[in-house]
């Protein structure tokens, strides 16, 4: 049901028991107010109808209070999935609690209450309780996180471990059984070792050293019951390749992958591996440039079986291309994954990372969803962080309730456009003439260019039908 209707239910059954005598005190049980309530049933219903008025003006879609849900309600059923188990709504700790609202042409302007402008341990678990009293306040179950964004890093790589052991150790406190880590990953950009990558380092210390913080982040994800890892090659590409020996480093990538394929195996691991597209920036050309280019390299080492994609949509906007292209290209090679819930400006070149807001993005965004039946163990990541002059407490809560609503309302538009049909026959007509006996040859691949030959021969010239896209634009649009 909609957010605003179970509200409308809570304090319906609220008003009921205190009107029923049954559920007072022996001495009001007699009083004659109440057992005339109780009799009169049009005045209950009346009460009842006064109540869903009131609520109606504070929660649900007319609602303009931007601390309430109006389209998401984790416990309503569509097409058959609870609308939490078709998101998976994961916090991510970097953009929430490490973003500082600085750029390259400015300092920080977020002051947020928990810090205290260090980097320490002690400030660490700070910030991980802000996190768990956020993930609790919102209403969610996941969470993810870099190592190194949640735990400092040390002067040698043991006193790394040993930060992030006991920053790590709080967390598996802090979020008992319900909450996990939807992923966890190593941050093997920031560091000036991984200034030339980490996997595809030209120095062997490098790579050894990111297998290590890899092994190392494979184990607390595992320890805090996550269900995925994340391998996002910020600088696994190049910046020119006359200096570059890129076949030697794609191997270099690929061997990397299948040592952490191994090990997340040995320690009984039974996460799904990711891998995060994105075309440039940091570098030039990273090697994962988009969902068809990983997909290329996951078949060509033989990893398509052990890694699925991380599709963010303002990575795909990068590569030049839709998120929902990337969503259906990931699909339909069996290995969408998870989805970075996030988008970018059309006016700015550069990954803005800001939450999705937009209803028509987030509708064909969901119709891939559906159409993969969901996303488990995988979920929406809100890979996306507050803009620059953003300051207060309040808008962390307001971006993400926008932007789970603004999903949940795609979900629901998608509900629409199942129910009505109309745009899938649209499809299945435009496709009609495969599915006579001849196209039914072709698309078993036993149609020969003899066969097909004679055929054109005696059809003639084909009749081109109309694409109708304006019309699939317009059924499209009526859902929104």
């Amino acid at each position: 049901m909609p957010a605003a209707d179970a509200a409308q239910i809570i304090i319906f059954h609220t008003t009921w028991k205190i009107l029923d005598p049954k559920l007072l005190p022996p001495p009001m049980q007699s009083n004659w107010l109440f057992g005339e309530v109780k009799k009169m049933k049009a005045v209950k219903f009346l009460l009842w109808v006064l109540c869903l008025h009131i609520v109606s003006l504070a929660v649900g879609p007319s609602s303009k209070n931007p601390l309430v849900f109006k389209w998401y309600n984790a416990q309503e059923e569509i097409l058959g999935k609870k609308m939490k188990d078709w998101m998976r709504f994961s916090v991510a700790f970097w953009h929430t609690f490490r973003g500082t609202g600085g750029d390259p042409f400015g300092a920080s302007t977020k002051m947020w209450p928990w810090e205290d402008g260090t980097n320490s341990v002690a400030m660490a678990k700070r910030r991980m309780r802000a996190n768990f009293e956020f993930i609790d306040k919102l209403g969610v179950d996941f969470w993810c996180f870099h190592d190194r964004d949640i735990a400092p890093d040390g002067k040698t790589l043991e006193e790394s471990n040993a930060n992030l052991d006991e920053v790590v150790a709080l967390a598996k406190e802090l979020q008992g059984r319900k909450i996990r880590p939807l992923w966890g990953t190593a941050q093997l950009f920031m560091h000036p070792r991984y200034m030339h990558g980490a996997a595809t380092s030209s120095e062997l210390g490098v790579y050894a050293y990111g297998a290590a913080q890899v092994k190392k982040a494979i184990e607390v994800t595992h320890y805090l019951g996550g269900e995925n890892y994340v391998f996002w090659g910020g600088r696994e590409g190049y910046q020119t390749l006359l200096n570059t020996d890129m076949e030697r480093e794609l191997n270099h990538m690929a061997r990397f992958l299948e040592a952490a394929v191994a090990y997340k195996k040995k320690i009984g691991f039974n996460g799904t591996l990711l891998i995060e597209p994105k075309p440039q920036e940091p570098t030039k050309h990273q090697y994962d440039w988009d969902a068809a280019t990983s997909a290329n390299f996951l078949r060509k080492y033989g990893l398509a079986g052990e890694f699925k994609l991380n599709i963010e949509c303002n990575h795909a906007t990068l590569s030049g291309h839709s998120c929902h292209h990337e969503l259906e290209t990931a699909r339909i090679n069996g290995l969408l994954g998870n989805i970075d819930a996030n988008t970018g400006d059309p006016q700015i070149g550069w990954d803005t990372d800001q939450f999705l807001t937009d209803i028509g993005e987030a509708t064909m965004v969901m119709l891939s969803v559906v159409r993969n039946g969901g996303l488990a163990p995988g979920g929406f990541n809100f890979d996306a962080k507050l803009r620059r002059e953003s300051t207060d407490v309040e808008d962390l809560f307001i971006a993400h309730i926008s932007g789970m609503d603004t999903l949940a309302r795609g979900l629901r538009n998608v509900a629409k456009l199942i129910e009505d049909g109309s745009l899938d026959e649209l499809v299945l007509k435009r496709y009609q003439s495969f599915d006579s006996e001849l196209g039914a040859l072709v698309e078993a691949g036993k149609a020969d260019f003899e066969l097909l030959e004679k055929k054109a021969m005696e059809w003639g010239e084909p009749k081109v039908p109309s694409a109708k896209q304006e019309l699939a634009e317009m059924i499209f649009q009526s859902a929104l």
